[in-house]
């Protein structure tokens, strides 16, 4: 591919175990194998979205490439897609390449940070049954490896991101492989997420945050003890207040909570709504000012400048500080199988936009189904 503008060139080998080294030495995978994008296969792919090849979905950077189709669908061929997964690909990529997104300033930092995909609405199970269950985030569902992949080769190819030279994290994340997973919806206590965003509960949509990967949060009380929730409240915000993380540090950015159903339980048998959870953990999710002045004195000599919450320099050790001060920037959904962890993935919190949240709907009806079409390897 062309990283600039919106024209292809087609590479030659004389096998697919050469074309496949080609790749691998022009930096065009994501060190793994990848299926070949012959021209065929990319164009069946292509077909399958019901768009113009040539449509511009956005622009990546920091190379400033147009994602096409054609180039979206190259990207979907050699990270294993399939047809039905396309309308989630399509609909990421219009959301990280909204300027919201920040994507140059976040595929540049030294920080770990990666797209978080969460799948919302039917296209979970439209397109290729996703995973919001046991394991999602881990290997074994080719819907989520897949669609989460595409990105990444996108935003290695289009995007121009590459390890050292553009995409500056000092040790990335398993995460910057793939990075998807779908709602719980059907078994969450929540409303889908998307409807927080403005969706219709029978619209379907990507919401995308940048994150580190999954902080293992073990929490083993009694549902049936109405004192439960509060501790589960106060675990998952200490996880939240890490003191090494940039939330704590920076005060911005978003935080991704994850609940198990046995956790989202004990938050129904409270009576909470995802609000009142967001109200909660914003409150709880505090660090001393004394540690601040310990860990950090520079940060916090700065943060406390630009900060509208008051905290004077008089302020006590024994003083707190509030991690996130916009509730709605916590993300709160169901997933995973039952059992004692939730995950907690802090951000970057940095960029222009502050690792603002983003999100685009999953167009079902514009998809083509195209006959043979089960198997783009061939």
């Amino acid at each position: 591919q062309n990283g600039i503008g919106s024209k292809m060139s087609l590479l030659e080998a004389a096998s697919e175990h050469d074309a496949l080294e080609r790749l691998h030495q022009l930096g065009c995978t994501d060190g793994l194998p990848v299926v070949i994008p012959t021209a065929d296969r990319v164009a069946r792919m292509v077909l399958s979205t019901g768009y113009e090849p040539d449509l511009v979905l956005g622009v990546m950077g920091p190379l400033y490439g147009a994602a096409t189709i054609e180039k979206v669908a190259t990207a979907a061929v050699m990270a294993g897609c399939l047809p039905d997964h396309i309308p989630v690909v399509v609909a990421a990529i219009r959301a990280v390449c909204q300027p919201e997104f920040d994507l140059t300033e976040m595929q540049a930092t030294t920080h770990c940070t990666a797209p978080l995909m969460i799948v919302c609405g039917p296209a979970r199970n439209a397109c290729g049954e996703i995973a919001s269950g046991f394991g999602a985030m881990g290997p074994g569902h080719r819907a989520n490896a897949s669609i989460g992949r595409a990105l990444r080769l996108a935003m290695i190819n289009i995007g121009g991101a590459r390890p050292g030279s553009s995409d500056m994290a000092l040790h990335g994340h398993p995460g910057k492989f793939t990075y998807c997973i779908a709602e719980d919806e059907e078994n969450s206590p929540f409303p889908g997420l998307h409807t927080t965003f403005g969706y219709e509960p029978d619209e379907s949509a990507v919401i995308i945050t940048g994150a580190e990967a999954p902080h293992s949060t073990f929490f083993t009380g009694d549902r049936d003890d109405p004192a439960s929730v509060e501790a589960l409240l106060d675990v998952i915000a200490l996880v939240m207040a890490n003191p090494g993380s940039n939330n704590v540090h920076l005060r911005n950015g978003a935080i991704t909570v994850i609940m198990n159903p046995d956790h989202t339980e004990v938050i129904k048998r409270a009576g909470l709504s995802r609000q009142d959870v967001q109200a909660e953990l914003a409150s709880r999710a505090t660090i001393s000012v004394g540690t601040m002045r310990r860990i950090s004195p520079t940060f916090y000599s700065q943060t406390m400048q630009n900060d509208n919450e008051a905290v004077s320099d008089e302020a006590a050790d024994e003083d707190r500080i509030h991690v996130l001060k916009d509730p709605d920037r916590i993300l709160v959904l169901q997933a995973g199988g039952s059992g004692l962890y939730t995950m907690v993935m802090p951000s970057w919190c940095a960029g222009p936009h502050q690792n603002a949240v983003v999100h685009a709907g999953i167009e079902l009806d514009q998809a083509c189904e195209i006959p043979g079409m089960n198997d783009l390897t061939s």
